[in-house]
């Protein structure tokens, strides 16, 4: 199954590497395509001017096959009430007085409208188009195809993998509970679809017929080796090539990864409004003891404006730390030596 799915995806090995919402990076992604995985990009909150800039970017340093990776409108999104802002904003004052920033007002949209986004991701013919929290549009799958774009989804459950399977996707990335950022299931809460990576690979495989790529937990060369005698055709790693320093993170975020142990993260709602996987820092126990968290995207929005400055400036304590379970197994700080590990799971040296 590796050798067809490394057919589909038009790459040497399938190595795919994870699409970080606010901290992909061009140079990561190239570097990835070139040494023959797949480099990801992640568009969430791009506008479709934005798109196009990053997709001419990645072709400018790549010719190999590259993802693009979007949000699906998400159907328990509500923007909440100005009263539930206000609220939430009161409560993140001090972040904003402590950067010495002004506290963001509620804007008439928090997210770019996906069918924009969609147009010019379309438009950028990438060689594959990736989706969370769904399964994508009929119309969208046939559009992509028509464009010689391949479809991925992402599953949390096994149920969601069959659901994406029969919305015509071409591979399906099952998602663990061990793996960083935000859980995108889409059938279930979040909170009632925490499957293992290794519990939920097998599954899925023996579920669907359209090749599996598994996530979440898989580092070096063992987590390869596991997750393909449990049926999965590749894999999608994120937090060891997050780790390098070709990744869009500062040297803080960095030193969090090396320094992080398996118990070290936690799933929490703090910092967005939807449940993710990070490090717990000062500004997520202040939110979560706070007691209000708005409902995404307002969260985002009201926590983001901060959480950029605290990037800025290098301060651990106040910026998104998502990292997966397995981040103590992230040693390399060059993305030539992840992959070269990765790729000795596939048995080669």
């Amino acid at each position: 199954m590796s050798i067809e799915l490394t057919d589909l995806l038009g790459v040497d090995l399938p190595i795919v590497l994870g699409a970080f919402g606010g901290v992909s990076s061009v140079s990561l992604a190239a570097t990835v395509s070139e040494l023959g995985g797949l480099g990801s990009y992640g568009l969430y909150g791009y506008s479709a001017e934005r798109i196009s800039e990053t997709a001419a970017r990645l072709r400018s340093e790549t010719s190999r096959p590259f993802l693009l990776n979007l949000w699906l409108p998400l159907d328990d999104v509500a923007d909440g009430t100005p009263e539930e802002f206000d609220a939430s904003r009161h409560q993140l004052q001090p972040f904003y007085d402590e950067l010495g920033i002004e506290p963001p007002a509620r804007p008439d949209r928090f997210i770019p409208p996906f069918d924009e986004q969609i147009e010019a991701v379309l438009a950028a013919r990438p060689a594959v188009l990736s989706f969370v929290y769904g399964v994508p549009p009929t119309d969208v799958v046939s559009r992509a195809r028509e464009r010689g774009i391949l479809v991925l989804g992402t599953a949390t459950t096994v149920d969601e993998a069959v659901a994406l399977e029969q919305g015509g996707v071409d591979a399906v990335v099952a998602s663990g509970a061990e793996a960083a950022g935000h859980r995108v299931s889409f059938l279930r809460r979040a909170e009632d679809s925490l499957v293992g990576t290794f519990a939920l690979v097998p599954q899925v495989a023996d579920a669907i017929s359209v090749p599996v790529i598994a996530a979440g937990g898989i580092a070096d060369r063992r987590g390869v080796a596991a997750a393909l005698a449990l049926g999965a055709s590749g894999v999608q790693v994120g937090t060891a090539f997050l780790r390098t320093r070709e990744s869009a993170v500062n040297d803080s975020y960095r030193t969090a990864i090396i320094d992080s142990a398996a118990h070290s993260t936690v799933l929490t709602r703090a910092l967005s409004g939807r449940l993710a996987r990070g490090i717990p820092n000062r500004a997520v126990r202040a939110i979560e003891q706070g007691g209000h968290v708005a409902t995404f995207p307002a969260q985002n929005w009201l926590t983001g404006q901060f959480r950029a400055e605290a990037a800025r400036r290098d301060l651990t304590d106040l910026q998104s730390l998502w990292m997966g379970q397995a981040s103590p197994l992230a040693r390399f700080d060059r993305a030539h030596a992840v992959f070269e590990e990765l790729a000795v799971g596939f048995g080669r040296r």
